[in-house]
C-alpha cells in the first residue's frame, strides 16, 4: 500500500495522466478502505483556457500550484465536487481530473456515500448497472469516495487519501479524446481513458 513516489507526480501532466490509468486510488474513512481503479482522467496545463489555473493564482485554485501529488478539490455547479491530482513543480498549476474510477473494494460505503443507507440498495441487490453508476463520472466519484471541501490540498503522500502502483494497462488499450464538458480549449485531445470498461462515462 506504499503512496506513489512524489517524482511520478513531478514529471510533464500528460505523460502523468496517461499513467494515472490502472492506478488504483486509496480513501481511507475511519476503519473502511475504499479502492478504485483509475480508468478516465483529462489533464489541464498552465496554458490551457479550459485550465482554472489559466488566469493566474486565486484563492480558490491556489492548491493547483502546489508541489505534484496534492489533492485540488473544487466545487462546481453549486452541487458536485470534483477531484484532481496536481501535477508539476510547485508555482506552475496543473493538474489531471479524475473523471470515473472502477470499484474495487469499499463497496458498502461508497454505496452509502452515493444512496444513504437504503436498505433497499444492499450489496446483494446491487446489480451491475447499479454498480457501474457508482463512480462513473467525476462527480459521482467523488459522492462515493467521500471526497469534498475538506480534501481540498491533502498530500497524497501523506494522508488518509493516496494512490498506489495498480494494474499495468496495454498502451493499445489506452485511447484519448477531447475533454468533456468544457467551452473552450476544445481542440485538445487530452481525455484518457482505458478502452472497453464500463465504468468510463458516457
Amino acid at each position: 500500500m506504499k503512496p506513489l513516489s512524489r517524482s511520478f507526480y513531478l514529471r510533464p501532466t500528460l505523460q502523468v495522466a496517461q499513467e494515472l490509468l490502472g492506478k488504483y486510488f486509496i480513501r481511507r474513512i475511519g476503519k473502511n478502505l475504499l479502492i478504485g481503479k483509475i480508468v478516465e482522467v483529462e489533464a489541464y496545463r498552465s496554458n490551457d483556457p479550459a485550465s482554472h489555473s489559466f488566469r493566474g493564482k486565486t484563492n480558490r485554485n491556489s492548491v493547483m500550484f502546489c508541489e505534484g501529488g496534492h489533492l485540488y478539490v473544487y466545487f462546481t455547479y453549486g452541487m458536485h465536487f470534483c477531484a484532481n491530482i496536481v501535477t508539476g513543480r510547485k508555482g506552475i498549476g496543473e493538474a489531471v481530473l479524475i473523471r470515473a474510477v472502477e470499484p474495487l473494494a469499499g463497496i458498502e460505503m461508497m454505496k452509502i456515500n452515493r444512496y444513504g443507507s437504503n436498505k433497499s440498495l444492499n450489496l446483494k441487490s446491487l446489480n451491475r448497472k447499479i454498480l457501474i453508476k457508482l463512480t462513473n463520472g467525476p462527480a459521482k466519484f467523488c459522492e462515493a469516495f467521500g471526497i469534498a471541501r475538506q480534501e481540498n490540498g491533502m498530500d497524497l503522500l501523506e494522508s488518509k487519501i493516496s494512490i498506489i502502483e495498480g494494474e499495468s494497462i496495454p498502451s493499445k488499450l489506452i485511447k484519448r479524446s477531447s475533454r468533456i464538458g468544457i467551452r473552450r480549449g476544445v481542440e485538445k485531445r487530452w481525455r484518457f481513458f482505458i478502452a472497453g470498461n464500463p465504468w468510463v462515462s458516457k
